[in-house]
């Protein structure tokens, strides 16, 4: 039989574009076993197992379809999320988990298991759909889909307010593990600190357990605040930052900036300078900075986080050095430092004079 001959690059360039065609399928995969629970499963066996352990564990399924675990396996262990290895015992193949796997432990942390289901529910996948829409007419993508923007949309919606509430709260442990070590001196000297934007609190209470001098506000939108639990050593306040924001030694704000446009993170900008001191505040935001020469692990994701608050915020972007550089001016924080960390975002200190 004769082997038909084709460009090596033509046969490339054709696998690349069916594998990203077909990208949200691993996505989708890690959503079934996030909420199958199958890490935990095999966690819970302590090696790895057989499907059939598997799908003996799986929560109100008396009949699960061993056929389409398989199958959905197969990809997560394609991806790496899993490892499958064939035991000559038996003659199964056992599933196990690995360093990646670990990160959807339901009852481990810290984990991604809210962020995966968030990010990958129908109401923030819905923008998506409405990218080239937005290109070629203006607008925002969650707008489009659902007739407001993800705030407004969230605090009529319980559902959703709980779920983006919980996947951000999930990120609380891993960027504040990377920041408290990064950013040890620079808390030390502060009386008073509010987050802003600061969701149920968990970055704020992390902040005051190293640190319980610091008298801690937790500040975000009303609707957001309600679903707050009690953090020992913290201070909840509902409000607006575009309207205000409560006075402290210094303003903290994580994963805040990238939402909004720059005129808009100007304005809050703004309204931070407005609540600090004048000779001795500072604001410590903790955001993207986009490098060119960055290589490190989180450089896909980076670009892949502009594309998230392209499609689910109102003008929102991951920006560059330059481009925080001219927001910080124009807020009236002529002087910045920025810490590098080893996670997804930076830290940017920003001083009034």
């Amino acid at each position: 039989m004769e082997e038909a001959k084709f460009d090596a690059n033509f046969l490339t360039g054709q696998a690349e574009i069916w594998q990203l065609m077909f990208a949200f399928t691993g996505s989708m995969a890690l959503k079934c076993a996030v909420q199958l629970r199958i890490a935990d499963i095999i966690n819970s066996y302590g090696k790895p197992i057989t499907l059939s352990q598997i799908a003996s564990h799986i929560i109100d399924s008396p009949s699960a379809e061993i056929s389409y675990l398989e199958r959905i396996m197969r990809r997560l262990v394609h991806k790496k999320i899993f490892t499958a290895h064939h035991s000559s015992e038996e003659g199964d193949t056992l599933y196990g988990l690995n360093e990646t796997s670990k990160w959807l432990l339901w009852d481990t942390k810290p984990n991604l298991v809210a962020l995966i289901l968030v990010e990958n529910n129908p109401w923030m996948l819905a923008p998506w759909q409405h990218l080239s829409h937005c290109v070629k007419d203006g607008g925002h993508p969650f707008e489009k889909a659902h007739g407001c923007d993800l705030w407004n949309f969230a605090s009529k919606n319980p559902e959703l307010n709980k779920l983006f509430n919980d996947g951000m709260g999930c990120m609380v442990k891993i960027f504040m593990g990377a920041v408290l070590p990064a950013y040890k001196d620079g808390f030390g000297s502060i009386g008073s600190l509010v987050d802003v934007g600061g969701g149920t609190g968990g970055d704020m209470y992390e902040i005051v357990k190293s640190y319980p001098h610091i008298r801690a506000i937790n500040f975000d939108l009303p609707h957001v605040i309600d679903t707050a639990p009690n953090y020992p050593g913290v201070s909840h306040i509902g409000g607006d930052m575009f309207v205000s924001i409560p006075n402290a030694d210094a303003i903290f704000m994580k994963s805040v900036l990238h939402d909004w446009s720059n005129e808009l993170c100007v304005k809050i900008l703004k309204n931070c300078r407005k609540a600090i001191p004048e000779k001795t505040g500072k604001v410590i935001i903790v955001d993207v900075v986009f490098e060119q020469d960055n290589k490190d692990a989180f450089e896909e994701t980076r670009i892949i986080m502009d594309l998230v608050m392209l499609a689910h915020t109102t003008g929102g972007k991951e920006r560059t050095e330059i481009e925080w550089k001219r927001i910080l001016e124009e807020a009236g924080f002529p002087r910045y430092k920025i810490i590098r960390i080893p996670a997804i975002p930076s830290i940017i200190e920003a001083y009034p004079i």
